[in-house]
């Protein structure tokens, strides 16, 4: 686990400088109060005194900050070891490569920041991701190039009838996303329906002369992306194409049929 060693202990360093900045302290002192500058002056200890007490102090104060560090440290893994397996796997695997200063109040901070939703430790924010952009075909060539088959489903069938594919197609092509459900539907509607369940919107010609395939378009689709869709799905199918929005609540429905 990264961290940042603790300093080696050294005796306070008494310099020349240090003392020149205590005695210039002492002397603004008096000059503060200069009626009482006597008084101030025999209330103030010596150079050489100073420099031993801060040596005392420095040893002292060194032993408690290596404490407050090492049960940082404590309380940081005790709260690391407490995630569950996976999410404490992939905490120690950004923590490694992190731009935080690996000591415990910036680890603390960082398992704080994931606790409450800030960080995301499977997107780290200091890590570069690829905006994902969605898959959009403004001008398609075919209709296999705009749409992709998400969907199927048997639908009709009984005595006389057979069971008939209805296909379910996504796409965009720059408005946003899009559904095309396409179905096979009799021009007659008094005609029985015999169909072949391997019917498909495009290489098929069993039963073209009786048929229709109806498109519904589930999304914001627009004038121009609905004649554009009428166009390719003409061109991969030789039955007659109908294409339509689907219906909304208080929205009136418009189509094409080819």
């Amino acid at each position: 686990m990264r961290f940042r060693r603790w300093h080696r202990p050294e005796p306070y360093g008494d310099t020349s400088r240090k003392r020149a900045a205590f005695l210039r302290k002492q002397r603004l002192e008096r000059e503060a109060l200069p009626l009482l500058a006597n008084e101030i002056a025999a209330g103030q200890h010596g150079v050489d005194e100073e420099m031993a007490r801060r040596a005392v102090w420095w040893d002292e104060a060194e032993r408690e900050r290596r404490r407050m560090r090492a049960a940082s440290w404590r309380k940081a893994r005790a709260r690391l070891f407490a995630l569950p397996d996976a999410l404490r796997s992939t905490v120690r695997e950004i923590w490694r490569d992190c731009p935080y200063p690996a000591d415990p109040g910036y680890f603390a901070d960082l398992l704080h920041q994931i606790d409450v939703g800030r960080v995301d430790p499977h997107r780290p924010p200091w890590k570069f991701h690829a905006e994902l952009k969605a898959r959009m075909t403004p001008d398609p060539s075919s209709f296999d190039a705009a749409f992709r088959q998400i969907g199927q489903r048997k639908v009709g069938g009984g005595p006389k009838t057979t069971e008939a594919d209805e296909l379910l197609f996504c796409g965009n092509l720059g408005s946003g996303i899009l559904f095309l459900r396409s179905r096979v539907r009799l021009i007659e509607r008094h005609e029985s329906f015999y169909t072949s369940s391997g019917h498909r919107l495009r290489d098929s010609k069993v039963g073209s002369g009786g048929h229709f395939v109806e498109i519904e378009i589930t999304g914001d689709c627009s004038d121009a992306e609905l004649a554009t869709i009428e166009r390719i799905a003409q061109a991969a199918d030789t039955r007659p194409v109908a294409v339509r929005r689907a219906a909304r609540p208080g929205r009136m429905t418009s189509g094409r049929t080819a």
